[in-house]
């Protein structure tokens, strides 16, 4: 069964660091970096999870692809996780240029309706566009016809592995450290309970310029936080804290028995190097 014609694509963040990092690896001679995107096709929603970079030559007059190459290399990606597939290309600038077109016949062999990513590495007002292009076909039957890249919604997705990394490394932009710890389980909770109580910092302001009349009133806010208050569990605020409570308990009993099995094991593999030397020596 085909996969559908793309109408939505997902980018994860590590697909960004590994064509940022092509391109900063490529030769003087080429101005542009292309690849091959890997991920999922699920009913048109095109979910970008992996990439490679392939190498190939352009000059103004033709483009030559290193096919082999890609082919190889994606036999490999498949050994390691079956799941991917093949979904589209990328290539850093910020146009589409006369040689997409080829290349993109290469990638419409290679999958059905493939995803064209393109990533300005020009770094205008220091912000880096993303945009995904689907390729169609235009013109009149029985006539000659053209072809048009056509613009999709395209949005940057984080699984929490992903996030727990970023993070880490947000924090580390302003740190003279080389190297940057992990938050624990209770600093996540502290981190996240004092971003919950910004955010709803910032809904209580608007809402009170809207009631001054300082700011005009938005419909579709209006909607959003109507609906967020409606999935709002009622409770009264002895019945909240006695949950929290209790769910911070639970949180506290995870933390030490993982610490006491911790210990434990390197406890058991202390003993267990000292009985070794032990034996030897007698051995000796």
């Amino acid at each position: 069964m085909a996969a559908a014609l793309p109408v939505e694509c997902n980018v994860h963040p590590v697909v960004l660091f590994s064509i940022v990092d092509s391109y900063e690896r490529r030769t003087d001679e080429n101005a542009r970096v292309i690849g091959t995107l890997l991920g999922t096709n699920i009913q048109g929603i095109v979910e970008v999870t992996n990439c490679f970079c392939v190498p190939h030559n352009e000059s103004e007059d033709e483009v030559a692809v290193d096919m082999e190459f890609a082919r190889n290399m994606y036999e490999l990606h498949k050994k390691v996780n079956s799941s991917e597939v093949i979904v589209g290309w990328y290539a850093t600038g910020p146009d589409i240029t006369e040689h997409s077109l080829l290349i993109h016949e290469y990638y419409s062999r290679e999958c059905h309706g493939p995803v064209h990513i393109t990533v300005d590495s020009t770094v205008t007002a220091l912000k880096m566009p993303i945009k995904a292009w689907v390729r169609q076909n235009m013109g009149v039957p029985d006539k000659a016809k053209g072809t048009v890249f056509t613009p999709i919604p395209v949005k940057l997705t984080t699984s929490e592995p992903e996030r727990v990394g970023l993070d880490a490394m947000i924090r580390g932009v302003n740190s003279s450290r080389r190297t940057m710890d992990i938050l624990s389980d209770l600093q996540h909770v502290a981190k996240a309970t004092g971003k919950l109580q910004d955010m709803l910092d910032i809904v209580l302001s608007y809402v009170d310029d809207v009631v001054a009349g300082k700011i005009p009133a938005d419909n579709q806010v209006g909607r959003f936080l109507n609906d967020l208050v409606a999935n709002v569990p009622k409770m009264d605020p002895d019945t909240f804290e006695e949950m929290l409570n209790n769910n911070m308990k639970d949180l506290l009993m995870v933390l030490y028995l993982s610490n006491l099995v911790e210990s434990q094991m390197r406890l058991n593999e202390r003993v267990t190097i000292l009985a070794q030397e032990k034996e030897k020596a007698s051995m000796i």
